[in-house]
């Protein structure tokens, strides 16, 4: 049965839309899939499912949380193999500091404005003597920020565009053992 993993966006930051994760495995195993796990409080789930369509788990997930646990947050879920080829796709294979790299997973792919805005991003951020860079492939958004997330202008100006906005953010040491939970 195909492997999946669900992952939340906005939940349990600065002690806004808590959700235990408990509360999640149990809302995965209500939905009839297997094999359920949760990695640290960021809503990060791993389960097997019957089902091949990720939007539709996506939704399935989205109105089940909400309707059992009354928090609303954004889901997207991906496929072992799709998580295979966004760290085989990664465009910062040098970067040695995985949290300095990181994923913005979205359910959607990137589109040309929104490559376009992220090349602006990038520019002003280089112009103002940034090391940061960021590049989207299919509907991931990698961003590079060797100086630090928390410092990045290339960082904040992506979060305050659409195009971070309509994912969610996970660090490279995160990505990495979120693919191992599924099983490489």
């Amino acid at each position: 049965m195909p492997r999946y993993l669900a992952l939340l966006r906005g939940i349990n930051v600065g002690g806004h839309n808590k959700l235990a994760m408990a509360d999640l495995r149990d809302v995965a195993s209500a939905l009839g899939h297997t094999d359920v796990a949760t990695y640290i409080q960021s809503g990060n789930l791993v389960f097997t499912s019957t089902a091949v369509d990720a939007s539709s788990l996506a939704d399935a997930l989205e109105l089940e949380i909400s309707g059992r646990l009354g928090v609303a947050p954004a889901v997207v879920v991906i496929s072992k193999a799709e998580l295979a080829q966004v760290i085989a796709d990664n465009p910062f294979p040098d970067e040695v500091n995985p949290k300095s790299l990181h994923a913005v997973f979205r359910r959607d792919a990137v589109n040309k404005n929104d490559i376009d805005d992220i090349a602006r991003a990038v520019r002003r951020a280089r112009e103002s003597g940034s090391r940061d860079d960021a590049v989207a492939i299919g509907r991931t958004l990698y961003l590079r920020t060797p100086d630090g997330l928390g410092r990045s202008d290339l960082a904040a100006q992506l979060a305050r565009s659409k195009v971070q906005s309509a994912g969610t953010a996970r660090n490279w040491a995160t990505v990495t053992k979120l693919m191992a939970m599924l099983g490489e």
